[in-house]
């Protein structure tokens, strides 16, 4: 991944998608020869020269102030994940060439958070870092995403949420909504890359795919971005069927870029239900591998 090549394909990509009718400007007449915005015309919504903006449009984010950043997400219009991942390029882009380096791998977290986990034996829950391998987990997430872990033990690699959504045939039966979670799985990934372009295993990762996935090359081409807190998935377990559960997600302070996801369902639901079906496998299976001769 490229820092310059990602903030040059991010902004012009996000232009193209308005028309001048969106934005206040007239139409005009004749045919544009560019689709959505002229970068003149983004750089007189922003309150900048036509210069400025080209020069930022290129890739060169180093210096640019958070009131330029402002305004020129408030002329294209960005979201609140959008404007973010404008921020964090323009950050990456200004730091000193000396703190560009690679996060340390984060292998375990600490034993107090492993304990919260197994102590949550109605939810599962697990602790996911920004290349979204999972590097902590309870019995119960383990049970609900087994097929993940069947595919990681597979191939030998990391339990990866993106892996196993583009790489195994199965995830478009397990995830009843596959074409949203592999779009969601690629804006976390762009959202990640964005904060941080030089570590190295995430860019592995989205080669790794990229080469691997037509899928995902096509999704990666949109540079779209998302905040990834709270809402609905639907999952196919094998054993138990379709579970519609709703999830939360909440940042970790320490270590920084680790989250912690849960998933519940409100009582007297099929969701539920199926929770504690998936509660009562865990368990048996756990008593099994502590039994005597096991």
């Amino acid at each position: 991944m490229d820092q310059r090549d990602e903030v040059r394909d991010f902004l012009s990509s996000r232009r193209a998608r308005l028309r001048p009718t969106d934005v206040g400007l007239p139409a005009g007449t004749g045919r544009r020869r560019v689709a959505g915005l002229r970068r003149d015309e983004v750089a007189v919504l922003a309150g900048v020269s036509s210069e400025y903006y080209a020069r930022l449009e290129r890739g060169n984010l180093s210096g640019a102030s958070d009131a330029v950043l402002d305004a020129i997400a408030a002329a294209l219009r960005l979201d609140e994940a959008e404007h973010l991942h404008l921020r964090n390029l323009a950050q990456a882009a200004s730091q000193p060439a000396r703190r560009r380096r690679t996060p340390a791998p984060r292998n375990h977290v600490q034993a107090s958070l492993q304990r919260v986990l197994d102590a949550m034996t109605t939810v599962p829950a697990y602790v996911r870092d920004s290349r979204m391998d999972i590097v902590a987990d309870n019995a119960l997430a383990r049970e609900l995403l087994s097929p993940v872990y069947r595919f990681a033990e597979h191939t030998g690699t990391a339990p990866n949420s993106a892996r196993y959504a583009f790489l195994d045939a199965s995830a478009r039966d397990y995830y009843p909504d596959w074409k949203q979670v592999t779009h969601d799985c690629v804006a976390a990934l762009h959202g990640a890359a964005g904060h941080n372009p030089y570590d190295k295993p995430l860019s592995d990762l989205v080669g790794e795919l990229s080469t691997r996935s037509e899928t995902f090359r096509t999704l990666w081409a949109t540079h779209d971005v998302r905040l990834h807190r709270t809402g609905i998935k639907r999952l196919h377990h094998p054993e138990v069927g379709v579970l519609a559960l709703e999830y939360d997600v909440m940042e970790l302070v320490h270590p920084p870029g680790l989250v912690f996801i849960a998933y519940s369902a409100a009582p007297d639901t099929p969701g539920a239900d199926g929770l504690a079906l998936l509660a009562s496998l865990a368990a048996s299976r756990t008593d099994a591998l502590t039994a005597p001769g096991a």
